[in-house]
């Protein structure tokens, strides 16, 4: 089967930018991997695993934040999980009822080297911190919490319910689909990354799941490979997902399979999520997806660039996936590759609002971050 047509046409696109939240002198200042949902009242909720000092360490919150004027201005953060083990990936949904969800997965960063890096920071402060953080996470814990999860608000964000496992993870979660019903592709979450990209359906706002369908790999990759997809429905319920790909230390060299590190592959289903297409690949660097059907019709990927200059990009469909016009540059003034997982959402006005994680500068912790633009025209 031949994969989509990639068009690459690298340009700046005209936009505004913006912070969410910074908090470059803190300690608690690090915010990572953030999702966007515009509720039915025109609040803009944001979620995102905040208030950590790095990339990977026991301190993970998933936090909430809100905007009532369109994303100009933002609450400050309000912590929602602070399980004893790292709490990543924030996703959030709004529900047709004005329910909304959020989903999470937590990490035993035991396994980590981290102890030979904190045990080396100047400030004892700091490493008596990172020491109360790890003896939260007790074997106990860990066996309690690690795993993929969700939960509940019946009030705007105000309050929620307690955790639910789920059994996939993704870092944006589900979507509605048109039919009500929850919408699930995500990597099955184990101990080991030895494990297939999944589709899942729940009727009860995620209280439970069925499986439904795998995606089938590419030839010359391992399910390894496969990580953090997004998943969109089409008109007459066709869903098209796009998945991150990369190296791992178990798995055959990507480049044996022409197929670039950190990039995107593309699966289709036409049957409710029960069978997929083989995943193809886009050919380019750039991920992890996330997908948003505009009103105009025009299918839009956002996601990260990883190599310089470091920042964000999008890419458009007008044929519901068949050809991708690549490379519409958000932003590419990030200091270095900590970066991305941008989301969008639609405004009344047509123009997109996309957030993400990155640096403000050189030597300041991870924020969170905002920008505002409009779809090119054909």
């Amino acid at each position: 089967m031949p994969g989509p047509h990639i068009t690459h046409n690298p340009r700046p696109v005209p936009a505004e930018h913006g912070t969410i939240c910074a908090l470059p002198s803190e300690f608690f200042g690090y915010f990572g991997w953030p999702s966007v949902v515009r509720c039915r009242n025109g609040d803009l909720i944001v979620v995102a695993s905040g208030l950590r000092h790095d990339h990977v360490d026991p301190f993970g919150r998933t936090v909430l934040l809100r905007s009532q004027d369109e994303g100009r201005t933002w609450t400050t953060p309000t912590v929602i999980n602070d399980l004893p083990i790292d709490d990543r990936d924030a996703g959030i949904v709004a529900l047709g009822d004005g329910t909304l969800l959020v989903t999470w997965f937590t990490s035993d960063t035991r396994q980590f080297d981290i102890a030979s890096r904190y045990r080396q920071l100047p400030d004892p402060e700091a490493v008596a911190r990172y020491e109360a953080g790890f003896r939260r996470m007790t074997p106990a814990a860990v066996d309690r919490w690690l795993g993929s999860w969700t939960r509940l608000s019946e009030d705007g964000g105000d309050t929620w319910g307690p955790p639910v496992r789920v059994p996939v993870t993704a870092p944006h979660g589900p979507i509605v689909t048109a039919d009500g019903a929850l919408f699930y592709l995500g990597k099955r979450f184990t101990h080991k990354r030895e494990q297939p990209i999944e589709a899942w359906r729940s009727s009860d706002r995620g209280q439970t799941w069925t499986h439904l369908g795998t995606v089938p790999l590419a030839p010359g990759t391992a399910d390894e490979n496969y990580h953090e997809p997004h998943v969109v429905e089409q008109p007459g319920g066709r869903l098209l997902g796009l998945i991150r790909i990369e190296d791992h230390g178990t798995a055959p060299p990507l480049a044996a399979a022409g197929i670039p590190v950190f990039s995107m592959m593309q699966t289709t289903s036409e049957d409710d999520g029960r069978t997929w297409s083989t995943a193809q690949p886009l050919g380019f660097h750039g991920s992890p997806p996330h997908l948003l059907r505009h009103s105009s019709g025009a299918l839009i990927c956002a996601y990260g660039h990883r190599q310089p200059p470091f920042g964000q990009r999008a890419m458009v469909s007008h044929d519901d996936g068949a050809n991708w016009e690549t490379g519409m540059i958000l932003r590419d003034d990030g200091p270095d590759g900590d970066l991305g997982y941008p989301a969008s959402v639609e405004l009344p006005d047509g123009s997109l609002f996309t957030i993400y994680y990155q640096k403000r500068a050189t030597g300041e912790p991870c924020s969170l971050l905002w920008t505002r633009w409009q779809l090119p025209l054909m």
